[in-house]
């Protein structure tokens, strides 16, 4: 492999704030990741993830793509990974199996090819398109679970593919959005399998897992079975919607709800005595006033609970707590949430914790609303130093080096 610097870039467009980063790979050694730089700004256009105000959202963008540009020197991105979320994401499951063709039963790449061809050849509805070629899930030979399947003797070789497709016109907006910065867009990542490599382990995710990401419009999860991503999906309900029932509950004006949900919210109640009282500004000068404690974690509490109650609906019969014994790893945004771990644990019947990120990543990304966009360039450091695998996912790995 050539020893040329490339340059990568995640974009994540979210709900709330536009994310950018900049990171350069290298194959000295061995491959590594460099972030040098990144972009952040407001988001504008952006409704429950799906951009509904091209040009609002395109200049939210533009400003978050040059400061990382302008934080990078003026350096220009080779290849960007694009985050993937919305309401109108949708997912199904399809699998197929072949009989394997060489007289001595031995399982050959057309075999494999084959096998691969079929469990992704199922036609889409008009006006949706694939946003990738599909989540691989292991392969089966004669009912077993094999990791690769190459020269294994066997009759019958089957896999499945989790295909995950939305409105063409929303993916094609997002695409023209980039591309009209004179960027390379590599590819499109979904947003929960972004986050969900970057606060689960290898070993959880071979043991089952479930990553949830609680954004600020939209929720993002991922289930994770024998290593493979085995289903995901999106939820349009977020932090945004915790402000807006404490505007509900308690008149409250947006930047008042949204200040009362950092400072006193709780994924669970935890104050029993409903006469405790909290200052609303703190100051108590003109205009601010007492509310109660309890109400405010009563309020926030019942509408975590609906998200994980939403999740694990969606999951159905694919989630099990035997299957999943690594438990819940909460992220994203509105993860700070005092109690928000206790919450899933109590709705998902297992063990559950706020996602972190390996040591190594500066303080100033350290906030889990940067897990997409970090999950990004996880994948495209992978995407440069994958041997070729049957399927069109690489799987595992992480991150070599992540320097700020």
């Amino acid at each position: 492999m050539s020893s040329k610097i490339q340059t990568i870039g995640a974009i994540e467009i979210g709900s709330s704030k536009i994310r950018v980063l900049i990171g350069e790979i290298s194959h000295g050694r061995g491959p590594s990741l460099n972030i040098i730089s990144k972009g952040e700004c407001q988001s504008r256009g952006v409704v429950k993830g799906d951009v509904v105000d091209l040009r609002a959202a395109g200049d939210a963008a533009h400003t978050a793509i040059h400061e990382a540009e302008s934080g990078a020197g003026g350096l220009r991105i080779d290849r960007v990974f694009l985050a993937q979320t919305g309401g109108h994401l949708e997912g199904f499951y399809n699998e197929a199996s072949v009989n394997v063709r060489s007289a001595d039963y031995r399982v050959t790449q057309a075999d494999i090819d084959s096998v691969c061809e079929l469990a992704t050849g199922r036609e889409l509805p008009d006006g949706r398109a694939l946003v990738d070629d599909g989540i691989r899930q292991p392969f089966f030979l004669d009912g077993s679970i094999v990791s690769d399947a190459r020269n294994l003797r066997g009759r019958v070789l089957k896999v499945g593919y989790w295909m995950v497709h939305g409105d063409s016109a929303r993916l094609a907006s997002n695409l023209d959005m980039v591309r009209g910065f004179n960027l390379k867009v590599d590819a499109l990542i979904l947003s929960s399998l972004a986050s969900g490599i970057m606060v689960t382990t290898p070993e959880e995710r071979a043991g089952g897992v479930i990553a949830i990401d609680i954004g600020a419009g939209t929720t993002d999860y991922v289930l994770y079975r024998a290593g493979c991503a085995c289903m995901t999906g999106v939820v349009p309900v977020g932090g945004l919607h915790l402000t807006n029932d404490l505007c509900n509950g308690l008149r409250l004006g947006e930047g008042q709800a949204e200040k009362t949900k950092t400072r006193f919210g709780s994924g669970v109640v935890v104050t029993r005595d409903r006469g405790e009282k909290v200052w609303l500004d703190g100051d108590r000068g003109i205009g601010d006033r007492q509310l109660s404690k309890n109400s405010i974690e009563l309020i926030t509490s019942l509408r975590v609970a609906e998200i994980f109650e939403i999740v694990k609906k969606r999951l159905g019969p694919e989630f099990s707590p035997d299957q999943a014994v690594s438990g819940v790893v909460v992220t994203g945004g509105t993860s700070q949430l005092p109690g928000i771990a206790d919450a899933a644990a109590a709705v998902f019947g297992l063990p559950a914790r706020a996602g972190e990120f390996p040591g190594r990543i500066h303080e100033q990304l350290r906030d889990p609303g940067w897990a997409t966009v970090l999950g990004l360039l996880h994948f495209g450091l992978d995407s440069t130093t994958a041997p070729a695998a049957p399927g069109p996912r690489a799987k595992g790995g992480w991150l070599r080096k992540l320097f700020s």
